[in-house]
């Protein structure tokens, strides 16, 4: 346990990569990791795509720099790119997206390998581009983008933490 806390402390959001792919291997684990995330009723409302299409993933750069308003590289040049949807159909989609996400950020970062969750996947994906790239791939029903998750090795070290605020945590 105490390996698990050490992890939760340290991972640091990432926004400067290496150009080498993480290893397969570790993709899947990642991968895995996040169908194991806690959803609600245990109903497994999100899926996970992964983008290797260089294609796809230029046109998913090009929605989401639209989406933000500024010409940058929103995913900051990480090799890896996979994507985090929920079904609107549950109640409670956005939370099963984000324990996804949150589940491969910290099992990325125990495998040594960098993250960072990226916003405007839901803009990304109420496009017609992005109903197009689901519609490739047959899936079908009201899917949300919940959020982007960049991968890869990092270019440096990670700031340290910042303090903890003060009035956290509340006892009642």
């Amino acid at each position: 346990m105490a390996e698990t806390l050490a992890t939760l402390k340290t991972r640091r959001s990432c926004r400067a990569y290496k150009p080498e792919h993480i290893e397969e291997e570790k993709l899947n684990a990642i991968l895995e990791a996040g169908t194991y995330a806690a959803t609600g009723m245990g109903k497994q409302s999100p899926i996970i795509l992964v983008i290797k299409d260089p294609e796809v993933r230029a046109k998913l750069t090009k929605l989401n720099t639209a989406a933000m308003g500024m010409d940058i590289d929103p995913f900051y040049g990480a090799p890896e790119l996979v994507v985090v949807l929920a079904n609107k159909a549950m109640p409670t989609y956005i939370y099963d997206g984000s324990l996804v996400l949150g589940n491969m950020m910290n099992a990325a970062a125990d495998l040594g390998v960098a993250s960072c969750w990226i916003h405007r996947a839901k803009e990304e994906f109420e496009s017609e581009e992005g109903q197009a790239i689901l519609k490739q791939l047959g899936i079908e029903g009201d899917y949300e983008g919940i959020g982007n998750l960049i991968l890869g090795y990092t270019a440096k070290p990670a700031n340290p933490a910042a303090p903890r605020k003060a009035n956290y945590i509340y006892t009642i």
